[in-house]
């Protein structure tokens, strides 16, 4: 801006458009300017104030240490600064595009299941094409096409404890239940299993999308890994239920089987008493023979007299008939006290009766 200079400090001054402009300076004296130069207040120590023409209320806008830029000085300062920009970008060489750090947003679960039938079940569920939980589709809402896999791109090869399995599924277009995504990529579900004890085993699973284009990770909301762990909890629960039907299976086989064992064990143990019970019969028959042979004889001849006492002219009691059978009850050197079947007793001379056959 041009200014009209009056000398002297404290003077006053028209500004070019018509506006008076009064400069006090504390400490320094004005230079002598031509009538016609270019005028700029000093900055130390001097108070500008831009007094408003008449008409207009009396009202000074005072500033301290101002600093004036005219239109030209600011478009090159913007041209300056727009050609360093360029210049450092320029110079910047271009990085490929990485994926974001890797983090996680899995589920873990608690099975009440041994390690062996964990394992068994997730390695099936990791081989099914089925990706559970996200689809891309609204009329297809079964997502399937995904692969075995030993790692991923994403979450790499694992060296925790336990066993890890991957199913990968490429070309994805904005699945659902995944936060954020947009774009076309790879879902990849990670089943770590490790044992707790021998019937309880800790399964964590994990489901991130990576977008093909900004290799952008996006986590499952939860509704993947959950429908995984579903289908591996309804085939841990098959499988219990089956070893359950065979263990009551064998448990009934087992006590029919005992059962039969013990009928078994009862009909050789009573064929053995009955047995015994017979070989103890033959025994006492055998015995009984014996003494049958030594205290039973029979009568010789008809008519035999049967003496009231062992003398030959004892009364006699009751006539025998020949081959009656007799129990010998006394013995003595020519006679036997004997007793008849009808429990008569009485006397016969040895030579009478004869041993039985």
């Amino acid at each position: 801006m041009s200014f009209r200079r009056e000398s002297g400090a404290g003077s006053t001054r028209r500004h070019s458009a018509g506006f008076r402009l009064r400069a006090e300076c504390r400490s320094a004296s004005a230079e002598a300017l031509g009538a016609s130069a270019t005028w700029s207040p000093r900055i130390n120590g001097c108070e500008i104030a831009h007094i408003l023409p008449e008409g207009a209320p009396a009202r000074a806008i005072r500033r301290r240490n101002p600093m004036f830029l005219n239109g030209r000085s600011i478009c090159s300062l913007a041209l300056l600064l727009g050609a360093l920009v360029a210049a450092l970008a320029s110079a910047t060489p271009a990085s490929p595009p990485q994926l974001k750090t890797q983090g996680t947003a899995g589920l873990g679960f608690e099975l009440d299941a041994s390690e062996a039938d964990v394992l068994e079940v997730v390695k099936i569920v990791a081989e099914d094409p089925i990706v559970r939980g996200t689809y891309v589709y609204e009329n297809s809402k079964t997502l399937t096409g995904a692969r075995p896999a030993d790692s991923s791109a994403y979450f790499g090869t694992w060296t925790g404890p336990g066993h890890a399995f991957y199913k990968v599924l490429s070309g994805a277009v904005a699945p659902r239940n995944f936060k954020d995504s947009g774009d076309s990529g790879t879902i990849t579900v990670r089943y770590v299993v490790l044992p707790q004890s021998e019937s309880r085993t800790h399964l964590r699973i994990d489901a991130v999308f990576v977008e093909d284009g900004h290799r952008k990770a996006d986590f499952s909301d939860g509704t993947v890994e959950s429908s995984e762990f579903k289908e591996i909890q309804d085939r841990l629960r098959q499988i219990q239920f089956a070893d359950q039907e065979t263990a009551a299976l064998l448990k009934k086989r087992q006590e029919e089987d005992e059962k039969q064992a013990t009928l078994l064990r009862q009909r050789q143990e009573e064929t053995a008493k009955l047995e015994a019970a017979e070989s103890s019969l033959k025994s006492l028959d055998s015995r009984f023979r014996d003494l049958r042979h030594k205290v039973v004889v029979k009568v010789k001849n008809a008519s035999t007299e049967l003496k009231s006492a062992p003398f030959h002219s004892a009364e006699k009691t009751q006539s025998l008939t020949a081959g009656a059978e007799l129990v010998v009850l006394i013995v003595t050197p020519s006679w036997f006290g004997v007793e008849t079947t009808d429990n008569h007793r009485g006397w016969l001379q040895k030579d009478q009766v004869e041993a039985l056959p």
